[in-house]
């Protein structure tokens, strides 16, 4: 008995605490919350809408804006008991003329879907499902971080409520913070994702005119930012609650678990090899002791796959450079990757800055080798013609000056060789398809330029797609 009321008394204290207090005072606010949205008779929620999105990573100037698309239409399906969502735009251009990169100039409406289904990221390509796992972090971000996603995520153990701000964090893939207005609804949610290039990432979403569908409250207009720059700009005209769609994992995703260490090389002249395998592909170039690696794109995956091919490569010398194309961030991903290895990443002299801030930023949701090496890289820049020669082979390095798609454009051209290595400029169309009415200005311009330069091409060794004579090129613009 004594027993007894010694642990009946110790409850007491403890639930009358002032710590006891305040958490079931969170407790009952995060409550509220959930109440206010309607977040306990929601499991799945569709919208609808249309306005602005801009291709995050895609801007044409090393830190600038990112380039900004018409969005037609935007139809977004999640399911929180899932983890999947399903995202379906709809965009044209935007821009005259075409700056920076996300497929431009965009001809005509184009249609693109977007997965996600637990750790699991897929775009559909036509009827064809291609493995994203780079995209899983932000799109599960996406997914938790509307308003009662991020409610359900706290209710679920994976946060808190304090005050009017709610905190949810998830392990190697988002961490968030969503401030409560005075009617219990979600104002604003400010997330941090891991970055291949800017190591975190800060994402801001703004929720205003809350409006009532289906018995719960969604809001109207949606703003988000990331990076510091505007990334999207939606006004809701549709809400669906409850909503069942299907996002199961497709065989070929399931299967590929790792996508981007997928590596196949092949000798185009003696000493430079073209290594593919994957969406994005490199060049590696034999010096006398060291090795020249054209392009480390994507992420830390990727880097590793091609320094392991590079390396398996004869004679396997040391890489002591990694020349990077431009900064958009597919291109560059894999550079923090190299850097952590010693490597010295060449760019052009615009995108040094953006490059060396790339090489030191913090990675703190999800270290990279870069950041668990405690390193911050070496970056040197190139003006309008740099030429690394060691008297067993000449590599000239230049400037795509005035293109459109970025302002820091390298190419690598190998002299002896007659070989030219470009990313984005100019991707060879697949055999017998016949080229765009009218021609690409980036493909323009980078065929000028080349007249200019007066290089003496034989074939092109492009960034994506395949090893083409120089002449395609010249079909391609109809030359």
């Amino acid at each position: 008995m004594r027993t007894l009321s010694v642990t009946v008394i110790a409850a007491v204290i403890l639930l009358s605490s002032p710590l006891a207090v305040h958490a079931q005072s969170d407790k009952a606010a995060l409550d509220a919350v959930a109440n206010a949205l309607g977040a306990d008779r929601v499991t799945s929620i569709a919208y609808e809408g249309s306005g602005v999105i801009h291709a995050v990573g895609q801007s044409a100037t090393p830190g600038g804006p990112w380039p900004r698309f018409n969005l037609k239409s935007s139809s977004r399906s999640l399911d929180y008991d899932t983890g999947a969502m399903r995202d379906v735009i709809v965009t044209t251009q935007a821009e005259n003329p075409p700056r920076g990169g996300g497929v431009q100039p965009a001809r005509g409406e184009r249609r693109q879907e977007f997965v996600l289904r637990g750790d699991h990221a897929w775009n559909m390509v036509g009827d064809a499902a291609v493995p994203a796992p780079i995209t899983v972090a932000d799109r599960q971000f996406q997914l938790w971080a509307t308003p009662h996603g991020i409610v359900k995520a706290a209710l679920a153990g994976k946060g808190s409520m304090q005050g009017r701000t709610i905190t949810v964090a998830v392990p190697e893939r988002f961490k968030a913070e969503a401030l409560v207005n005075d009617q219990n609804l979600i104002e604003k949610v400010v997330g941090t994702v891991p970055n291949a290039v800017l190591g975190d990432i800060r994402t801001e979403i703004v929720y205003g005119d809350y409006k009532d569908f289906g018995g719960g409250k969604f809001p109207t207009k949606i703003r988000q930012s990331s990076g510091g720059h505007p990334s999207a700009d939606v006004v809701v005209t549709d809400v669906q609650p409850n909503v069942v769609f299907d996002a199961a994992v497709p065989a070929p995703v399931r299967q590929t678990p790792q996508p981007y260490a997928r590596v196949a090389s092949q000798m185009v002249a003696d000493g430079v090899w073209y290594i593919t395998g994957g969406t994005h592909h490199s060049v590696l170039i034999e010096m006398k002791d060291y090795g020249i690696v054209v392009e480390g794109p994507l992420n830390d995956e990727r880097a590793f796959a091609v320094i392991g091919e590079a390396r398996a490569l004869p004679p396997s010398k040391p890489i002591r450079y990694v020349v990077v194309s431009h900064h958009h961030f597919d291109h560059l991903g894999g550079i923090r990757g190299f850097a952590a290895r010693n490597v010295t990443v060449i760019t052009h002299e615009s995108a040094r800055e953006f490059v060396g801030r790339a090489l030191a930023a913090r990675a703190t949701v999800r270290p990279d080798a870069l950041a668990k090496a405690g390193r911050t890289g070496s970056v040197e820049g190139v003006r309008s013609r740099r030429v690394l020669d060691d008297g067993t082979r000449t590599v000239e390095i230049h400037h795509i000056a005035g293109n459109g798609h970025a302002d820091d454009l390298l190419m690598v051209y190998l002299p002896k060789e007659k070989l030219l290595v470009e990313a984005d400029v100019f991707t060879p169309l697949a055999p017998n398809v016949a080229p765009p009415t009218p021609p690409s200005p980036y493909t323009l311009g980078f065929a000028d330029h080349l007249r200019k330069l007066k290089l003496d091409v034989a074939q092109i060794l492009p960034l994506h797609g395949r090893i083409v004579p120089y002449g395609e090129l010249d079909r391609t613009i109809g030359r």
